[in-house]
C-alpha cells in the first residue's frame, strides 16, 4: 500500500501529538502523586499533633456513630474507641470498668443532640468510672468540611492536675481566710489601740480600742474622718512619721503625750512598715499606755535618788553588791574610807576587786595570807545571817564592818569608822569638862535626867531661869522634889505637871514632848523633853517672853488687816456701783453722737466715738467683774435661777469666739451631747465664768494648737454633777505661776502664755462657780498644757 506524502505528514503529526499528550499526562500524574504524598504527610503530622495536644476531638455524627483517637479511649479507660456514642457507658456487655457513668452519658447525649439541632455550644465535666481523671468537654457544631450532615465536634480536655492544684489552693485559701479572721478578731479584741495605714499614710483599719481612745462613734467614721490618736510633734503628724518608717524600711518607736478621756497620758507609739518596696504595702501601728509605768519609774528613780542622797549624808559607809557580786552602789563615806575613786565605783567592780583596790590604797587590815582572807570574806554572800568584824588598819583607823546578805544573792556592807570613839574614850575626862563649859555657855537652859528620874547634868542658866538654889541642884534631886520647887514659881502651879509629863514621855515613851508655862514674874518659858540615845532624858527650857510679845503684836496687826480687807471689799463694791452711772452717761451720749443727734460727725469724729464706746464697754465689763468679785468676797453676790441646757449654752459661748479662733489659727474641739443635761443657775454670770476660761485658753495656745471643750455628766456622792473641761496644749505653768494666776496676777511666762490669769478672770471664774455650789480646779504642767475643770450640781 502506497501512502501519499500528505498522508505520511498527517500520520507523523498525529504520532507527535500522541507523544506530547502522553508526556503531559505523565508529568501531570507525577505532580498529582507529589501533592498526594505531601497531603498524606500533612495529614499524618496533623494526626500526630492532635494525638499530642492537651485536647482530643470526638466527632459525633447524626446517626450516633463516633470518631476519636485511641488516646481518648485510654483517657476513658476503654480498650478501643467504640462505634457509637451509647457504647461509651461504663459496664456494657463486657462489664468494663472504664467509660462514663449513666448520668454523665445521658447528659452528654442530650447536649450533643441539642448542639446538632440548634448549633448551641455546651460545656460539661466528667469523671470516668474507676478513675481519678477529671475531663472537661466542650462541644459545638462541626464544620461541614469536617463532617457534612450536622455532626457535633466535642473537644475533651484532661485537667486532673489542675483540679488537684485548685483543690489545694482552695484549701489554702480557706485556711488563710480563717487565719485572717482570727487575726482580725485578735486585733479587734486587743486592749491597746491598733491601726493600719495605706501606702499614702491614710488610716484604713482601726480597732475598737482606737475608736474608744479618740472618742469616735465607729471604726468607719474614724477612718473616714482620719482622726489621729496623737497630735503633731515637732511639726510632724502621725501620718508623716508613719511614712518615714515606710521610706526607711524600719520601725519607728517614740513616746508622745495624748489626751484620752480628758487625761494627758504618755503613749509608746510604734509604726511598723509592711511590704517590700515603699508603696507596695502599708504601715501597721499600735500604742501602749505607759503613763503608769512612767509614773512608777519616776517614783522609783526619785525614791532611789532620795535613798542614795540620804545614805550619802550618813557618817557610816554603805555599799551594795548585786547577785553577780558587783558593786552596785557605794555612798561617799564608803568611798572615802576605802579610797575608792568615783570612776572606779562607777565601773561596777567585783567584790574581790574592791578589796584589792582598797588593799593597794592601804585601807585593808594587814593579814598574812590576803588571797585566803579575801576568799573567806567572799563567803559572806552565802552566809545565813549578818556578819560583824573589827578591822584595825595600819594608820590607826578602827573600822566596824557589818555584812548583811540579801535575799536576791547580793550583799550590803556597812562600815563605821570608830576611830573617834576610841579617841573619845581615851579623852573622856577632858570631854566631860568641855561639855560642862559648853552647857554653861548655851543660850538655852538644859538638864539631863537619868532613867531613874534623878537629874545628872545641868547648866547654870537652868538654875537662873527657874530661880533654883545651886546647893539644891548639887544634890542631884529627883524629878518630884524638883517639880515642887518649880510649881512654887509658876503663875499657875498645876502647869508644873506638864513639865513632868514631857520628861516622862522622853524617858519612858521615847517621844519628844513640850509646852509653855508662865512664871509668877510674867516671864514666858517654853520647855521640851527630848529622848537621848543612851536612855536619858533631856529637858530644854527657853525664855520666849520677847517672842510672845512679838507674836501678840502680830496677831493684833493681822486682826487689823482683816478688818481693812473687809473695808476694802465694801469700798470696791460701792465704787463699782458708783462707776456705773458715769459710764452709762458716757456711753449714752456717745451713742447719741454716733446716731447723729449732735450734728454730722467727721470720719475722725466717728472713729473717736467708736473708740469711746469700745472703751466704755471694756471698762463696764471690768466694773462688772470687780463688782462680782467684791460681792462674792463679801458673800453678797445675787444669783438668778435660770434653767440652762448645757450643750447649747457652751456652744453659744464657743461660737462667740470663732473670730479669735480663726485669727489665732486654733482648732477647738467641742465634745458632748444632750446627755450633759441641764443646770439651774445664773446664765449671765456662768457665761462670764466659762467665757473667761475660754479666753484664757485661746490666749495661752500657740498658733496651730488645739483646745478641747468636753461636756459630761457623772454621779458623785451627793448627786449627779455636770462637768465642763477646757484644756489646751499650750506651754503650761509651773506651780508658782499657777498660784499667781489664781490670785489674779500675771503668770510670768513668755509669749502668749503670759496672758493667762491676767486680771480678775480666773479668780472671778472660780468665785462664780463656787457661788453656784460647784467646784473649780486648774491643772497645769510646763510643756503639757493647762486644763480647767468646772463641776456644777
Amino acid at each position: 500500500m502506497i501512502f501519499s506524502q500528505t498522508a505520511l505528514v498527517l500520520i507523523g503529526m498525529l504520532l507527535a501529538a500522541w507523544t506530547l499528550t502522553a508526556g503531559w499526562a505523565i508529568v501531570a500524574a507525577r505532580a498529582r502523586q507529589r501533592r498526594a504524598e505531601a497531603g498524606l504527610r500533612n495529614a499524618r503530622r496533623l494526626a500526630r499533633m492532635v494525638d499530642e495536644s492537651p485536647a482530643l476531638p470526638l466527632l459525633v455524627r447524626v446517626d450516633g456513630r463516633i470518631e476519636a483517637p485511641q488516646r481518648l479511649a485510654n483517657w476513658l479507660g476503654l480498650e478501643h474507641v467504640p462505634q457509637y456514642l451509647t457504647e461509651l457507658a461504663a459496664g456494657g456487655p463486657d462489664n468494663r470498668e472504664g467509660g462514663l457513668t449513666a448520668e454523665q452519658l445521658a447528659e452528654l447525649t442530650q447536649a450533643v443532640r441539642r448542639t446538632q439541632k440548634t448549633a448551641a455550644p455546651f460545656r460539661m465535666v466528667a469523671t470516668p468510672g474507676g478513675s481519678q481523671r477529671s475531663l472537661a468537654l466542650r462541644g459545638h457544631l462541626a464544620d461541614p468540611q469536617v463532617s457534612p450532615g450536622g455532626a457535633a465536634l466535642v473537644w475533651v480536655f484532661d485537667f486532673s492536675d489542675s483540679e488537684s492544684e485548685l483543690a489545694r489552693l482552695r484549701a489554702e485559701a480557706a485556711r488563710a481566710r480563717g487565719d485572717f479572721a482570727a487575726l482580725v478578731s485578735l486585733i479587734e479584741a486587743a486592749p491597746m489601740p491598733m491601726w493600719f495605714r495605706g501606702a499614702d499614710g491614710r488610716l484604713q483599719l482601726v480597732n475598737a480600742a482606737y475608736v474608744a481612745a479618740v472618742a469616735g462613734k465607729s471604726a468607719e467614721s474614724v477612718v473616714a474622718a482620719g482622726t489621729e490618736l496623737v497630735e503633731s510633734v515637732s511639726g510632724l503628724s502621725a501620718a508623716q512619721v508613719a511614712l518615714q518608717a515606710a521610706q526607711h524600711k524600719r520601725p519607728i518607736e517614740r513616746i508622745v503625750p495624748a489626751t484620752i478621756d480628758g487625761q494627758r497620758r504618755a503613749l509608746r507609739i510604734s509604726d511598723l512598715p509592711i511590704g517590700g518596696e515603699p508603696g507596695d504595702g502599708g504601715i501597721a501601728g499600735y500604742a501602749i499606755d505607759i503613763e503608769d509605768m512612767e509614773e512608777l519609774g519616776r517614783t522609783f528613780r526619785a525614791y532611789r535618788e532620795a535613798q542614795r542622797a540620804m545614805l550619802d549624808q550618813l557618817s557610816a559607809g554603805v555599799a551594795q553588791f548585786d547577785a553577780m557580786r558587783r558593786l552596785a552602789f557605794a555612798n561617799q563615806p564608803f568611798q572615802r574610807l576605802f579610797a575608792l575613786t568615783a570612776t572606779a565605783a562607777a565601773s561596777l567592780p567585783p567584790f574581790e576587786q574592791v578589796l584589792d583596790m582598797a588593799r593597794d590604797a592601804g585601807r585593808m587590815p594587814e593579814v598574812r595570807d590576803f588571797p585566803a582572807w579575801r576568799h573567806e570574806k567572799a563567803e559572806w554572800f552565802a552566809a545565813g545571817e549578818p556578819q560583824e568584824e573589827a578591822w584595825p588598819l595600819a594608820d590607826g583607823t578602827h573600822l566596824r564592818v557589818v555584812a548583811r546578805p540579801m535575799p536576791d544573792g547580793g550583799l550590803v556592807l556597812i562600815v563605821e569608822d570608830r576611830t573617834e570613839q576610841f579617841r573619845l574614850s581615851a579623852a573622856g575626862g577632858a570631854l566631860l569638862h568641855t561639855r560642862t563649859a559648853m552647857f554653861d555657855s548655851l543660850f538655852e537652859s538644859i538638864a539631863v535626867f537619868a532613867p531613874d528620874g534623878r537629874m545628872q547634868v545641868w547648866n547654870r542658866r537652868f538654875a537662873a531661869d527657874w530661880g533654883l538654889d545651886g546647893d539644891f541642884l548639887d544634890t542631884h534631886p529627883h524629878i518630884e522634889p524638883l517639880l515642887e520647887r518649880i510649881a512654887a514659881r509658876l503663875k499657875r502651879p498645876p502647869q508644873a505637871r506638864g513639865v513632868g509629863n514631857a520628861l516622862r514621855a522622853a524617858m519612858v515613851d521615847r517621844k519628844q514632848a513640850g509646852g509653855r508655862v508662865q512664871l509668877a514674874d510674867g516671864r514666858m518659858l517654853e520647855f521640851a523633853g527630848v529622848p537621848l540615845p543612851d536612855g536619858n532624858g533631856l529637858l530644854t527650857v527657853l525664855d520666849i517672853t520677847d517672842w510672845q510679845k512679838a507674836e501678840d503684836a502680830l496677831h493684833e496687826r493681822n486682826t487689823a488687816l482683816v478688818g481693812a480687807d473687809a473695808v476694802k471689799t465694801r469700798l470696791l463694791a460701792n465704787m463699782s456701783y458708783e462707776f456705773r452711772t458715769p459710764l452709762t452717761s458716757i456711753g449714752g451720749f456717745a451713742e447719741l453722737l454716733q446716731a447723729g443727734l449732735g450734728g454730722e460727725l467727721s470720719e475722725t469724729g466717728k472713729e473717736y466715738v467708736t473708740a469711746i464706746l469700745s472703751s466704755v464697754g471694756q471698762l463696764g465689763e471690768q466694773v462688772e467683774n470687780m463688782l462680782d468679785l467684791s460681792q462674792g468676797e463679801a458673800d453678797m453676790l445675787p444669783l438668778a435661777r435660770d434653767e440652762i441646757e448645757l450643750l447649747p449654752f457652751v456652744t453659744r459661748l464657743v461660737e462667740e469666739r470663732a473670730v479669735r479662733l480663726r485669727r489665732g489659727e486654733l482648732t477647738l474641739d467641742l465634745r458632748g451631747d444632750r446627755g450633759a443635761g441641764r443646770i439651774i443657775g445664773d446664765s449671765r454670770r456662768l457665761g462670764r465664768a466659762i467665757g473667761h476660761l475660754l479666753d484664757n485658753a485661746i490666749a495661752a495656745t500657740p498658733p496651730g494648737g488645739r483646745i478641747l471643750v468636753e461636756l459630761s455628766r457623772h454621779r458623785k456622792k451627793g448627786g449627779e454633777r455636770a462637768r465642763i473641761v477646757i484644756s489646751d496644749n499650750g506651754p503650761g505653768m509651773d506651780p508658782a505661776a499657777l498660784a499667781r494666776a489664781l490670785g489674779g496676777l500675771k503668770a510670768g511666762t513668755a509669749g502668749k502664755a503670759a496672758e493667762r490669769g491676767q486680771g480678775f478672770g480666773l479668780p472671778l471664774a472660780r468665785q462664780l462657780v463656787e457661788a453656784h455650789g460647784g467646784t473649780f480646779t486648774l491643772l497645769s504642767e510646763p510643756g503639757q498644757g493647762t486644763a480647767a475643770i468646772v463641776e456644777l450640781p
